[in-house]
C-alpha cells in the first residue's frame, strides 16, 4: 500500500517541478509575442454581438495585457511526466517501472482526451491572440468536444463493455446504447463549466482539488495508474497556480480548460463501473463550482428570455460576486474552500457507495 501510494504521489511531484521549470520559459515567449486578447470582453469568443459591458469594466485591463495559453503548463507538464517516466521504465526498468502509469488498461484514453482537447484549445487560443475577431466559433469548439466525447463514449460502450453508471447505495443504472449520448452530455456540461476560468487563480485551484479528489477515489478502487494520472494533472495545476495567483502571469484559457474538462469526464467515467464505483454520480458534487457555473449561466439565459431581466448582474455567478463588490481574491479563496469541502463529501460518498 505504501509503495502504491508513492507511485501515485511521486509523479504528481515530478509534474509540479516540471511545471515550475517550464513556466518562466513559457512566460518569456507569451509576453514577447503579446499572446493576449486584442479586445476585451466575452462577446469576442462567444459570438455575443451585444457585448458584455459590465464584465469589460471589471476586466478591461487584464484581458488585454495578460497572456493566454497558460494551460500549456498543465497539459505539457502532465504529458512530459507521463512520457518521461514511461521512457525511463522502457529503457531501464526498475525503479522507474514502479512509477510508470502509462498503460492501455487505465490511462491511454484519458491521456488521449487530454492531448486532443489541448490541441483543439490551442488552435482557438492562437486564433484568439492573432485575430481581433476572436478564436474558433463556439459551434466549432462544441463540435470538437462532442466528436471527441462521442468517440470515447463509443470506446467505453463497444470496446470496454460499459453500458451503465453506478448510483450510490442503489447499484447500477443500465443505459444501454444511450450510454454514449450520456457520456457526451456529461462531457459537454463539464466543458460548459470551463468558463469558470475568469478570475486569477480560480480555475487552477478548483481543478487541482477536483483532480486530486478523483485520484483519491481511483486509489481507493485500486486503479493505481488512473490515480497517478489524476494526481499528475493536479500537480501540474498547482505549478500553474503558483504563477496564476493574483496578479496572474497568464491565464489557463481554452487550451487548458478544454483539455482538463474532457480529461475529467474520462476520469469520472473510468472511476465508475470500470472501478466498481460511482465516479459519475458524485461528479456534480466534487465539481460543484463547475456545476454552479453551468446552472447559473442557464438561469441567466432563461430569466432574460422569459422575464426580460437579468437574474444576476453577470453570469456565471463568480463574476456576479465581483460586480457586487467582492474582491477577486475573496471570490477565489472561497471557491477553493467550497471545492475542498465538496470534494471531501463527494469522496466520502464514493467510498461508501
Amino acid at each position: 500500500m505504501i509503495l502504491a501510494a508513492a507511485s501515485v504521489l511521486i509523479p504528481s511531484v515530478i509534474s509540479f517541478i516540471i511545471g515550475i521549470a517550464l513556466s518562466p520559459v513559457l512566460t518569456h515567449y507569451l509576453y514577447k509575442y503579446q499572446a493576449w486578447k486584442k479586445k476585451p470582453g466575452k462577446g469576442n469568443s462567444m459570438g455575443d454581438t451585444k457585448g458584455t459591458p459590465l464584465f469589460d469594466e471589471l476586466h478591461r485591463e487584464r484581458e488585454v495585457s495578460t497572456p493566454r495559453m497558460g494551460g500549456i503548463i498543465v497539459w505539457g507538464s502532465t504529458l512530459i511526466t507521463a512520457l518521461s517516466i514511461a521512457g525511463f521504465a522502457f529503457f531501464f526498468g526498475e525503479p522507474f517501472e514502479t512509477f510508470n502509469f502509462v498503460n492501455r488498461g487505465q490511462t491511454w484514453i484519458p491521456l488521449f482526451a487530454l492531448a486532443i482537447g489541448a490541441l483543439a484549445g490551442l488552435i482557438d487560443d492562437v486564433l484568439e491572440v492573432t485575430k481581433s475577431t476572436g478564436g474558433l466559433r463556439l459551434r466549432w469548439r462544441l463540435f470538437v468536444v462532442a466528436a471527441l466525447s462521442a468517440f470515447v463514449g463509443w470506446w467505453f460502450y463497444y470496446k470496454l463493455g460499459v453500458s451503465s453508471i453506478g448510483i450510490p447505495f442503489f447499484g447500477e443504472l443500465q443505459l444501454g446504447i444511450f450510454f454514449i449520448a450520456f457520456f457526451m452530455f456529461v462531457t459537454l456540461a463539464l466543458y460548459a463549466g470551463g468558463i469558470i476560468d475568469g478570475i486569477d487563480g480560480l480555475a487552477g485551484g478548483v481543478f487541482a482539488i477536483i483532480f486530486m479528489t478523483y485520484a483519491g477515489i481511483a486509489f481507493a478502487q485500486e486503479q493505481i495508474s488512473l490515480a497517478a494520472f489524476a494526481a499528475t494533472v493536479s500537480g501540474a495545476l498547482v505549478a500553474f497556480l503558483w504563477f496564476n495567483i493574483p496578479p496572474a502571469r497568464f491565464y489557463l484559457s481554452e487550451t487548458g480548460t478544454m483539455a482538463l474538462t474532457v480529461a475529467l469526464a474520462v476520469v469520472a467515467f473510468s472511476t465508475d463501473v470500470l472501478g466498481e464505483g460511482v465516479g459519475v454520480s458524485v461528479l456534480p458534487i466534487i465539481a460543484l463550482p463547475l456545476t454552479v457555473t453551468v446552472f447559473t449561466s442557464m438561469l441567466q439565459v432563461l430569466s432574460k428570455k422569459v422575464f426580460k431581466r437579468k437574474l444576476f448582474q453577470i453570469a456565471p455567478i463568480h463574476h456576479h460576486f465581483e460586480a457586487i463588490g467582492w474582491p477577486a481574491y475573496k471570490v477565489t479563496m472561497r471557491y477553493w474552500v467550497i471545492t475542498l469541502i465538496a470534494g471531501i463529501f463527494g469522496l466520502a460518498l464514493a467510498l461508501l457507495k
